[in-house]
């Protein structure tokens, strides 16, 4: 069976003449018949009754007018859809970030994306760098935002923001009402760290940074995700180095203070498969591009 077949039969069906039917579409009759009969056989039921004088549906030509009708309108649907999809007026755009994302301005370059493309759903996942960079090779992501620029050749990078690094304390730290911090100030401090296995690089970066500063950070506990590094500080169990952006949590009991040397930095990427040439993917990244801050 063939949706040709399908077409042919609703002419006759709506026609109930071979002759009317077949001008209808545009053919001779006895291709018409033809495939009128390539369609019974198919179904192993005859679907109309004819002879000289009039053409009637059977029973079952009745019944299978309108499956005929419902299986034409979704292959129209389903052609339709795919050159939406081709052309990037619909379809689904999955995006990866961590949690600092949060607080630069990625929900807003989402509604104001949406708002511009609006066949387009964009899903967010917040994962670490790591498990992104995973997912995007394995194509369950289309685009990140991760804290490395390591990331595998399949894979397209583009720096979307850099930021200094604040030292985060609990309110009540005898440092907290300090303007500025000098980070070897934090030597013995109990630190919350950024989990190794969720960002290597971020780890590595922070200890960088104290050791730059003359100190080892006294590693206490570790967190997957930023927003539980500032909660666990704000709890007091702890000091930590994070994302200037984080200071947009306004976490109670957590207080951000720039430090010295203020040269450490924080970098977020945007990430993506070189090879995707889907339209809505393209898209976002060109959106991403305009709404890139750039230095903080």
């Amino acid at each position: 069976m063939e949706f040709r077949h399908l077409r042919y039969f609703l002419a006759v069906a709506e026609e109930l003449h071979f002759g009317r039917a077949a001008r209808r579409l545009a053919i001779s009759q006895p291709p018409l018949s033809l495939n009128i009969r390539q369609l019974e056989e198919s179904v192993g039921v005859r679907l109309f009754h004819r002879n000289s004088k009039e053409v009637r549906l059977t029973p079952a030509g009745r019944a299978f007018v309108p499956a005929a009708r419902a299986l034409l309108q979704q292959a129209t649907d389903a052609a339709s859809h795919a050159r939406e999809v081709a052309q990037g007026h619909t379809g689904r755009v999955r995006v990866g970030l961590v949690s600092s994302m949060l607080y630069r301005g990625l929900p807003r370059l989402v509604r104001d994306f949406q708002a511009r493309h609006p066949g387009l759903q964009v899903v967010l996942r917040e994962l670490s760098s790591h498990d992104q960079v995973v997912e995007l090779t394995q194509g369950q992501l289309d685009v990140g935002f991760v804290h490395t620029q390591r990331v595998p050749p399949e894979l397209a990078r583009e720096r979307f923001a850099t930021e200094p690094f604040l030292c985060c304390l609990p309110s009540g730290h005898a440092l907290a009402r300090s303007r500025r911090l000098a980070l070897r100030r934090l030597e013995g401090e109990p630190f919350v760290m950024f989990s190794r296995t969720a960002s290597p690089d971020y780890y590595e970066r922070v200890l960088a940074i104290c050791s730059e500063a003359g100190f080892y950070p006294d590693v206490q506990h570790e967190a997957r995700h930023w927003l539980s590094v500032v909660s666990m500080v704000a709890q007091g169990v702890g000091v930590s180095l994070v994302p200037a952006a984080l200071k947009g949590s306004a976490l109670p009991g957590a207080v951000f203070l720039p430090v010295t040397p203020a040269e450490a930095r924080s970098e977020v990427f945007c990430v993506w498969r070189q090879a995707d040439d889907q339209v809505g993917v393209q898209a976002f990244v060109t959106a991403v591009r305009a709404a890139a801050p750039g230095p903080g």
